[in-house]
């Protein structure tokens, strides 16, 4: 990774960092939602995807800006990919489903744009310039799969105990388990997709550097 990968990195860790920060400050302080009294209210900010996906390509991002020519082991190359795909997911499912459903002001204005437009276009883009390039195969994209389906699970086993669900396509109370299923089927054609599109990518841009080399 160049030098410009590395601070590209660095900044996108950040970022995400002063959108979790700002965001947990917003929950903590607020009156809204669905547990009214804290700790359960900062608690419940880590159970949304978009905060776990901001989380995910946090942690890899940083530690590329880190150690980026460290050997990346099956674990850290999953979690890579995961970072980008959940981040990219994030973004094109907000924009394009939850937008304006809230009306939000002030800091929870400046979280809601860092967490679900900021980082997503940082962490996409700082895959497609800089990579690394060459550590996506069909092996890894089977795996990356594994997280969502572990958040979907967690989810609707936990709404069934509190009651409470992250978003309102999985609300299996508003929707019944027929509509969130398929819901989910949606974006996990949606997550395979991009991972598919991904694992392209990442070889032809990988044989690219190496012809170029």
């Amino acid at each position: 990774m160049t030098t410009i990968g590395r601070i590209w990195a660095g900044v996108t860790a950040a970022v995400v960092l002063v959108g979790i920060v700002v965001q947990l400050f917003v929950t903590a302080n607020g009156t809204e939602g669905f547990f009214p009294d804290n700790p359960e209210r900062v608690f419940n900010v880590f159970a949304y995807f978009t905060v776990q996906s901001n989380l995910l390509l946090g942690a890899t991002v940083f530690l590329l800006a880190l150690q980026p020519d460290r050997p990346q082991s099956t674990l850290f190359k999953t979690l890579r990919l995961n970072g980008v795909l959940c981040i990219a997911v994030t973004g094109i499912v907000y924009h394009l489903v939850l937008a304006g459903l809230g009306d939000l002001t002030g800091w929870a204005e400046v979280a809601n744009f860092l967490l679900h437009t900021a980082t997503p276009i940082l962490g996409v883009l700082g895959w497609l310039l800089f990579g690394p390039r060459g550590v996506t195969d069909q092996r890894i994209v089977g795996w990356s799969i594994v997280y969502p389906l572990l958040w979907l699970v967690f989810t609707l086993v936990r709404g069934e105990f509190v009651g409470f669900y992250p978003y309102p396509f999985v609300d299996v109370g508003e929707h019944g388990y027929a509509r969130v299923l398929l819901n989910c089927l949606l974006v996990a054609v949606l997550f395979l997709a991009l991972a598919a599109g991904a694992s392209f990518l990442d070889r032809r841009l990988h044989r690219k550097t190496t012809v170029e080399r």
